[in-house]
């Protein structure tokens, strides 16, 4: 059974979702994360998996549901970081970030049978997921993060291997990638949040 990692940042103003701010106050932008969090993780505890782990820059909070073991990122750039997070896994590993609450338990559950890693492109050129059936962090190091053409770098790590595709993504980035992100899922933390804060606006 396939271990499954997220990758995270404690959502504390001024730390997480910069790019949300403005419309929006750090504070809210921060709630908005932790909105985000709390969906993704929910989603991961539905999920079968061998082992579920949190990758987590800062320390957990009330959002972390029982089941996960929280490991803290090392230093270095995203793509060591990402690294490290699959270097720390000892079979099949998925891992995921914080940014698309919308993901849901089939779109996480994996089979290894007749390939070699999984695939999930973002809507902005990144990645939302990543899966090894053999963890080897050195498909992810040195591969820039960040940029437009992050997406394509890293499926390019991938070259040898029999890849399979998952669904691309849209990641929350901005307040139009929440917008639809929140449509996207309407039943969860993150549109409820996103909503209220609407209202408060108003």
């Amino acid at each position: 059974m396939t271990t499954l990692l997220v990758i995270a940042k404690e959502p504390r103003p001024g730390r997480v979702k910069t790019r949300l701010t403005p419309p929006f106050t750090p504070q809210e932008a921060a709630a908005l994360a932790e909105a985000s969090l709390a969906d993704t993780l929910d989603v991961v505890a539905r999920t079968p998996a061998r082992r579920r782990v949190l990758v987590l820059e800062g320390a957990p909070g009330p959002w972390l549901p029982p089941g996960f073991d929280v490991v803290r990122q090392c230093a270095g750039g995203l793509d060591e970081r990402l690294a490290a997070a699959f270097a720390g896994c000892d079979g099949p590993a998925l891992l995921i970030g914080m940014d698309t609450p919308q993901v849901t338990p089939e779109l996480l559950t994996v089979d290894f049978a007749d390939c070699e890693a999984y695939f999930g492109p973002a809507e902005d050129g990144g990645f939302w997921a990543l899966g090894l059936a053999q963890p080897d962090p050195s498909r992810l190091r040195g591969v820039p993060m960040s940029t437009p053409r992050t997406g394509a770098a890293q499926r390019a790590r991938l070259s040898g291997l029999r890849v399979r595709q998952l669904p691309p993504l849209r990641d929350v980035d901005t307040a139009y990638d929440a917008a639809l992100v929140a449509k996207a899922a309407p039943g969860g933390r993150f549109a409820a949040e996103l909503e209220r804060l609407a209202g408060a606006e108003r």
